[in-house]
């Protein structure tokens, strides 16, 4: 697994191996980040890259956070409540030499309260596959406004999910079996479909 673009592309990123069975690390594969980051950066929509403040939820080995920042994002937190994730992502960060622009946050991504700093610009998520924490995930994101309007949200998952009040759909790819939702924070929006088998 390596930083597939940006200033830091190329560099090997910590190991998962086995890993812990309980800790659902599954991290994208640099292929589909490479995609993922391929539509943000040519999407019509606009490249949120450059700039970001970046919140990467389920962050696992922050491989999604890291890609942002090698691209040019300028602040990266991460939030992950598993103890395997959270050791990865520090040999990661420590790997980027990114201690002074990143956050590792203990936090349970479906619950994470009232924001008191800034609202992110770009938010990953890529929940456990199946399991209905990425929609409890977002919800909890708007209300406790961690996320900015007009913000970009990255949302991989195994099946198409559902629409989420406050915000709408910009584009969805299929690569492989992962389903990539690309969403945009809103008001009063509704949410369109664009499958677009990849």
């Amino acid at each position: 697994m390596r930083i597939v673009g940006g200033a830091l592309r190329g560099l090997k990123l910590a190991e998962v191996g086995e890993g812990d069975a309980a800790a659902h690390l599954r991290p994208t594969t640099d292929r589909v980040r490479e995609s993922i980051f391929n539509l943000l950066v040519n999407g019509t929509h606009g490249n949120p890259v450059p700039g970001a403040r970046v919140l990467d939820l389920f962050a696992g080995t922050g491989a999604l956070g890291l890609e942002a920042l090698s691209r040019g994002a300028v602040r990266v937190a991460f939030v992950d409540d598993g103890v395997a994730a959270r050791t990865l992502l520090r040999a990661n960060i420590e790997k980027a030499r990114a201690m002074g622009v990143t956050d590792v946050w203990r936090k349970d991504a479906t619950r994470l309260g009232e924001n008191r700093a800034a609202p992110f610009d770009l938010v990953f998520l890529d929940p456990p596959y199946g399991k209905g924490l990425g929609g409890r995930a977002l919800e909890s994101a708007l209300a406790g406004g961690w996320i900015a309007p007009g913000g970009v949200v990255v949302w991989e998952e195994s099946a198409a999910p559902p629409p989420v009040s406050g915000l709408v759909q910009i584009d969805r790819r299929k690569y492989g079996d992962t389903i990539v939702t690309l969403l945009r924070a809103g008001h009063d929006q509704v949410a369109r479909s664009s499958l677009v088998d990849r």
